[in-house]
This record gives structure tokens, sequence and C-alpha cells, in this order.
């Protein structure tokens, strides 16, 4: 399997191609969270937008977004964001502040 840029090895299980085996063994825990009933939900990689696109100058400017690693709804209606991280690079720092200070209902969990 390849490794991505930061050389983690992906790895293909449960139908889906993981980052790391830390993210794996992360979704693998709130599986069996769901199977006891405490985790309602389980979404991969939510998406949440920073800034909407617009345009400067007649130049149409992207969207800015944060992908995060796990949105988890819980049975009492908690919900968290979780992030698994074993790099944490530059760009990463400034989404998750965006993210947190947009968002500040956000339940936000990063393990490292």
């Amino acid at each position: 399997m390849n490794r991505s840029k930061y050389h983690a090895r992906k790895i293909e299980k449960h139908g889906h191609i993981w980052d790391s085996h830390k993210e794996l063994r992360e979704y693998e825990r709130l599986m069996l969270l769901q199977q006891a009933g405490e985790i309602k939900t389980i979404m991969l990689q939510p998406q949440f937008e920073l800034q909407p696109a617009f345009t400067y100058k007649g130049k149409k400017q992207r969207a800015i977004t944060y992908k995060a690693d796990f949105m988890v709804l819980y049975a009492n209606g908690r919900k968290e964001v979780i992030e698994v991280k074993g790099f944490k690079t530059r760009d990463y720092v400034l989404r998750r502040k965006l993210l947190l200070f947009k968002h500040p209902d956000i339940n936000f969990v990063e393990i490292t």
C-alpha cells in the first residue's frame, strides 16, 4: 500500500483506505462503542466550510474547508469531532483554529 506524504503507511480495511494505523485503531474503537449502544452515528471525513468561495477583482477564490477524520453523534445527543494526528502541520493548526472560531459549539478531540 502507498505511503502518505508524511510517510505513514496507508491501510485498506473495512472497505476504506485509512491514512494510518492510528486512524484505523480509532475507527475500530468507535465501532466497539457503537456496537455497545453508546454511539448512534459515525461519520467519516466530515467537511466544514471555514470561509465561503468569493470573487476578487474578477477572479474566483475557492472556499477554505476543514476535513476532520470523524464526527460522532453519541446516543445522549452529544456531537464530537475527532482528529487523529501523527504530525501537526502549520496548515492543520491554522485550519483547526478557524474551525474552532467559526464553530465554538463543537466538541473537538485531538488524538496524537
